[in-house]
């Protein structure tokens, strides 16, 4: 019998053996897609940290519910009634690319430290269809289609909240055209999000509810983007065989760019540099921090360029205190903007306020 068991653990690895995996559930909020996070180890539920947590991580935990697209992360503690004292923050530092199924297939630190329950995580999702609809389905007819050999003149999102998310359209001789969410990737969104100067793309497609679907013709080419472009219209493209109607509109979420200030120093443009997330104002961790950065941020305030490497004035300014909200920044030099260079996740960082970026710019 024990050698029968043994053949069955090898075949099937872990089974019987596995603990349940984790859940996740959104607790006090209107409906079921909306509220406080909590997440389920070991038959246990407890909340989640706000630290690192952004509307990728909200896409995420929208997708696993089976809920709509991601709307906003706030505070855990709007949602009443609050979590109990004795309850765990079971994770932090929760860093998610918006792609993923599920929330334990992001990245996340289970050894929670400094994080009460002020700090609780929150999730707010398009609110479910009702299902007791007894209607016919509405018929759609498809719509003109657009030449794919064509090159848009122009882009936008529209019907979202601000330019960096909505409905992608592209416009061709004064006509504006939806996109086929069949043909559009990430790296397309990448490019689409720079070239709004907006920040990284949160989201590539989603599908569109019916109050924010277009109207009018339909783009039917497939956009093929290595991430990289300056603009949609330096993509290749090509035919696209799929029958699309507006229900397949493109939707893209793309992060809000950044506000910058250089604090500390005697002027504007010279300080410890600090930005802005969550309407919070936190410092950046030096971590492969040089000269390319220097020239982005000098850049995007109107400075001018960098008079010193930032090791040399680092001390200057003083630390920050609070939060640190970025780590191992990553530019070119080419950069219009600083939330165009690569970084790791909000929040996420090794770093301690000593190793503070401070820039000093020329004008």
């Amino acid at each position: 019998m024990s050698l029968l068991l043994t053949l069955i653990l090898a075949i099937c690895p872990g089974l019987g053996l596995l603990e349940s995996a984790p859940r996740v559930r959104l607790v006090g909020g209107p409906h079921r897609c909306e509220g406080r996070v909590e997440v389920e180890q070991n038959g246990q539920w407890g909340t989640v940290c706000d630290d690192g947590w952004d509307l990728q991580d909200v896409a995420v935990v929208c997708r696993e519910l089976g809920c709509g697209i991601a709307k906003k992360s706030p505070s855990g503690t709007q949602y009443k009634p609050l979590a109990e004292k004795d309850q765990s923050v079971l994770i932090q530092n929760v860093g998610c690319s918006g792609m993923e199924d599920t929330l334990a297939q992001c990245e996340q630190d289970e050894d929670v430290f400094n994080c009460p329950h002020e700090e609780d995580a929150g999730a707010s999702c398009e609110k479910p269809e009702s299902s007791s609809s007894t209607g016919p389905e509405s018929s759609f007819s498809l719509a003109p289609e657009v030449p794919f050999f064509l090159v848009p003149d122009s882009v936008r999102l529209a019907s979202g909240p601000g330019h960096c998310v909505g409905r992608v359209e592209v416009e061709h001789k004064g006509q504006w055209s939806t996109v086929c969410k069949t043909g559009w990737n990430l790296q397309a969104a990448k490019v689409l999000c720079r070239q709004l100067g907006c920040g990284r793309a949160l989201v590539a497609q989603r599908q569109c509810k019916e109050t924010t679907q277009g109207q009018g013709s339909i783009w039917m080419s497939k956009m093929t983007c290595l991430g990289e472009e300056a603009m949609l219209q330096d993509c290749d493209s090509g035919p696209l065989k799929n029958s699309c109607t507006h229900h397949d509109d493109a939707w893209v979420e793309c992060e809000d760019a950044f506000d910058l200030r250089l604090v500390g120093g005697d002027k504007f443009c010279s300080g410890r540099l600090e930005v802005l997330h969550k309407n919070d104002w936190g410092t950046v961790c030096d971590d492969s921090w040089g000269e390319q950065e220097d020239q982005v941020v000098c850049k995007q305030l109107g400075c001018g360029k960098p008079l010193f490497s930032s090791s040399k004035t680092q001390k200057r300014y003083g630390p920050g205190v609070g939060r640190i909200w970025l780590d191992d920044v990553r530019c070119s030099g080419k950069e219009k903007s600083l939330d165009q260079c690569k970084h790791r996740f909000w929040g996420h960082h090794d770093c301690v306020h000593k190793e503070d970026v401070s820039v000093t710019c020329s004008e």
